[in-house]
Order: C-alpha cells, then sequence, then structure tokens
C-alpha cells in the first residue's frame, strides 16, 4: 500500500522509514510551496485555518504520486483540528478520490480504536505486535535525533561567524540522519551531526536577545507556514527556543510527559483548557519571562480561536511580567517581507529594552 502523512517540519523522514518498515511504500509529499497553499486554499472553505488548507494540498500532491492511505493525528477539545480529517476526507471524496484518511487520535481518548487503527496498518504486512514495537522504537529515536539536531542549530545560528553557514551545515545533517537506517546508524548520526554543528566558527562573546517561539502546534513546527521565522531571527543575532517539538507532542499524547507545569504557570489567568495550544502558549510565556528571556512570539493561523483567546491574556502577562509579546497571525496572504520588517523592528524594541534596564541597573 502506498501511504502519505502530513509534511511537518523533519518529520517526515522519521515517518517514511516507520512506514516503509511496516512493508508498505512511503509516499512522501512534496515540500510545501506556494503550488501546495494554492492547491489547498482553492479546494478549503474560506473560513478554514492556513494549516488545514496546506495539509490538504500536501494530500492532493502526494495523490499525485499515488498515495492510498494518509495517516495524520486528530485532535481534543474545542480546536477545528479535530475535525480535519472529516473534512480533508469529504473534500477528496468529492474530488472523486478514493484514497482514505486515517486519523489516530491519542490513546488516552479511546485505546481500541488506537490499537485496532495500528493493526490495519500492520496486518496486512504480517508484522507482529513485537515487530512493530522494536520499529517504532527506532523511528522514535530517528524523530528524536532530528528534533535535538534542529534544536541544535538554533542555539548555534546566531553566533555563526559567517551568515547562512548552519543553515547549510543543517540540511547536510537532515541528509546523515535520513540515510541512517538501523538503531546503531541512528545513534551515530546524532554524533556526526552534533560535531558537524559545534565546529561552526562562532563567535561566543556576542551579546545575543533570547526570544521564545509559541503558538499552534503546525504553524510553530513547519518552516513553510511560518516563513522559516526562526531561521530568520537567527541570522538577525537572536536565539530562539520553541516552546514544541514533535517528540514533545508525543510523549504528552501518549503519557510519557505532562504539561503540568506549563499549566500551572498559566493558572494565575486561565485555568480552564480551551483547545489547541492555547492555554500552552500562555504558560510558556510566563516561564520564559521567568528565565530571562527578553520577548516572545506568538504564532497562530488567522481565525484560531485557542491563539485568539490566549492573545489578550498575553497582553496582561507582558503587563504583569514585562516581557514583550509579538503576535503574528498568518494566512496565505501573509508576506515574507512584512514578516521580516515587523521582526526587526521587535527586535530593535527589545534591544532598546534591555539598554534601558542596563542603564538603570548601573
Amino acid at each position: 500500500m502506498k501511504i502519505t502523512f502530513p509534511y511537518m517540519g523533519t518529520s517526515h523522514i522519521a515517518f517514511k522509514m516507520l512506514v516503509k518498515d511496516l512493508g508498505h511504500e512511503p509516499v512522501v509529499p512534496p515540500k510545501p510551496s506556494k503550488r501546495t497553499l494554492t492547491y489547498g486554499t482553492q479546494y478549503s472553505p474560506e473560513f478554514a485555518c492556513l494549516p488545514f488548507k496546506i495539509l490538504l494540498g500536501s494530500y492532493l500532491e502526494a495523490i499525485e504520486k499515488g498515495a492510498e492511505l494518509v495517516i495524520t493525528s486528530g485532535g481534543a477539545g474545542p480546536c477545528r483540528a479535530g475535525y480535519y480529517g472529516v473534512l480533508h476526507q469529504k473534500i477528496l471524496q468529492d474530488l472523486g478520490y478514493d484514497t482514505k484518511i486515517m486519523v489516530m487520535e491519542s490513546p488516552y481518548r479511546n485505546i481500541f480504536d488506537f490499537l485496532g487503527k495500528i493493526k490495519a496498518v500492520i496486518g496486512p504486512s504480517g508484522v507482529s505486535w513485537w515487530t512493530f514495537i522494536k520499529m517504532f522504537k527506532k523511528a522514535w529515536e530517528k524523530l528524536k535525533v532530528l528534533d535535538e539536531t534542529e534544536f541544535l542549530s538554533h542555539q548555534i545560528r546566531p553566533f555563526e561567524v559567517n551568515k547562512g553557514e548552519t543553515t547549510k551545515v543543517f540540511n547536510k545533517c537532515l541528509e546523515i540522519i535520513d540515510e541512517a537506517y538501523t538503531l546503531a546508524e541512528i545513534l551515530e548520526a546524532r554524533e556526526i551531526t552534533g560535531k558537524m554543528l559545534n565546529n561552526i566558527p562562532q563567535d561566543r562573546n556576542r551579546r545575543v536577545l533570547k526570544v521564545g517561539i509559541v503558538g499552534e502546534i503546525y504553524v510553530v513546527l513547519e518552516p513553510f507556514a511560518n516563513h522559516d521565522i526562526e531561521t530568520t531571527l537567527g541570522e538577525m543575532g537572536v536565539l530562539t527556543h520553541r516552546s514544541i517539538y514533535l517528540s514533545d507532542w508525543t510523549r504528552e499524547n501518549t503519557g510519557y510527559e505532562s504539561t503540568e507545569s506549563v499549566i500551572k504557570a498559566a493558572s494565575p489567568y486561565i485555568d480552564e483548557l480551551f483547545g489547541g495550544h492555547g492555554i500552552c502558549s500562555v504558560g510558556h510565556s510566563v516561564l520564559y519571562a521567568k528565565k530571562g528571556f527578553d520577548g516572545v512570539v506568538q504564532l497562530a493561523p488567522f481565525s484560531c480561536i485557542p491563539e485568539i483567546v490566549a492573545k489578550p491574556i498575553l497582553a496582561k502577562v507582558t503587563e504583569d511580567h514585562g516581557i514583550p509579546v509579538l503576535t503574528i497571525f498568518l494566512d496565505e496572504q501573509t508576506g515574507k517581507a512584512g514578516l521580516q520588517t515587523r521582526l526587526e523592528a521587535f527586535v530593535d524594541l527589545l534591544a532598546q529594552k534591555r539598554s534601558r534596564l542596563e542603564e538603570i541597573a548601573i
């Protein structure tokens, strides 16, 4: 069977290996582009958010490559992400495609449904549960290595001596991780890529600004959706820290890790889950303020209710903790040039604020 999946950050590298291990043919969607977004926008409801449109475009491009099954994740709470799969399936049917969409919900919601869907994927290939667990663990290690490598690249980029070198090396690192197949090779790739990035010439005497990135998971993780905001800020000399990586999200949704500390940080402002990553945007912003970050950027799809609810609460966080927050709503009309201008203005504001505080301290 030809199986595809959402293109989100670097995760497709791990998913591709897992699908292949399970005896299916992985169909990796093309890297999201203007064509992808145009495709998705053309067939999406006008009110649909940016992730919905990019995902639909990716599925259509994958179907052009022969995809027969889409495996994607679901969502819970008052957030439209929980309906993506159903609506995407209806659109594909209306367009005359018989490609099926399998939505993998959190096992917390219905463990039997979760296991049943896994069995439907591994059954045709005759893969045993024990073999599947070993395959999943290997894919999990690759996903963690991908996230660790990306995290390290964002820690190095603001200090690079030659602008753009970190991005070039990071892309080479992705190729090395992609080629790693056995668990031993994946662990070796972690060592190799770590050394490659750390060997980039750096000026560690630079005094860089620190900015936290919060918001809706897809636009935070997918560079096409956020116009490579972390790379842009990094090359401006800003050290960014993303509040979520896909491995974090997986841990949270399978019970291996709790967001209790983040929710606790948000509790003085709101103590009720309101869908998506809204409450996490508030909680992480409070934690960034307490850790001495200079500012926070909130990324949100235009019309995303959880992040719209979080925005005025973040204004109160700014008032109480003195940490500036820049909210960026993203849709198909958002341009990179305009976004860069806003980021440059925000970075200038943060630099001036730090200078004033240092003068007062003297």
